[in-house]
């Protein structure tokens, strides 16, 4: 599916935006629902052509309307992070309808949160690795050389606290968050030569479906927006300098 309405930079009034990301193409993962599709929406707020990536289409064409709604530019693209040939076929999608990537924003993920390791079945082990882990490798090995071949570019992969402390009963989760920052902190050093920043934000409580909130306070956890908020200052720095690592943590334990 393929929404695409109203140029960058104009309203409905026909009035000129000052948009800081005015004609920049960005692709958002797992962008269906939660911080995803506020992390789209934002980046659309911005300026940016968006394109709304993830499994479930209905979810994808429901950011899209929402961006649309407010002016701005979209389109749902289907993608599997865990399918290689899925990624491969985004990027190619992303580069014949764009001729660049601007921005990647690795959002994709999932929970686990079922008990201790030792009772941890391979199969959900694969299950949220594939996804949190080799899911970002393949988006990464997928855009980044579009972005090498424009010299500029910033990746910026949604991670997690539990890749920074322990959490029991979460083991796996928190193993592909720490792998996670590794991958971005490595990536980092590699890419910045080539005009690429790379930039890892660890929230904590986020008021999403991911995870479980039992005895939580909604209202006092962090907000899909919070995390939005949060990537539209990394994407808008200036070109001479990047945030390699944000913590973002709710004011009031929740």
């Amino acid at each position: 599916m393929t929404i695409d309405r109203n140029a960058a930079g104009v309203n409905t009034d026909g009035n000129t935006k000052d948009l800081p990301l005015q004609d920049q193409t960005a692709v958002v993962t797992g962008a269906g629902r939660g911080i995803g599709a506020a992390i789209a929406r934002k980046l659309a707020d911005l300026g940016a052509h968006v394109f709304v990536c993830g499994r479930t289409q209905s979810h994808l064409d429901q950011t899209v309307q929402s961006i649309l709604a407010a002016t701005g530019r979209a389109e749902a693209l289907a993608c599997d992070v865990t399918t290689l040939g899925s990624v491969q076929e985004a990027a190619r999608a992303v580069q014949f309808r764009r001729q660049r990537c601007d921005i990647l924003i690795n959002n994709a993920g999932i929970g686990g949160f079922g008990g201790p390791l030792h009772q941890l079945a391979p199969d959900e082990w694969d299950r949220i690795l594939a996804t949190n882990l080799r899911g970002v490798y393949y988006c990464m090995h997928s855009f980044a050389p579009i972005m090498i071949h424009a010299k500029s570019g910033h990746i910026v992969n949604i991670s997690s606290l539990a890749g920074k402390n322990a959490l029991p009963n979460g083991a796996a989760y928190a193993a592909s968050k720490w792998g996670l920052n590794g991958l971005s902190y490595s990536a980092a050093e590699e890419l910045r030569e080539h005009g690429i920043r790379v930039s890892v934000v660890c929230p904590g409580s986020t008021n999403t479906e991911l995870s479980p909130h039992v005895g939580k306070d909604p209202q006092r956890m962090l907000q899909p927006e919070d995390i939005a908020h949060t990537v539209a200052m990394l994407v808008t720095q200036s070109p001479q300098s990047f945030c390699s690592e944000v913590l973002l943590r709710p004011t009031f334990k929740p």
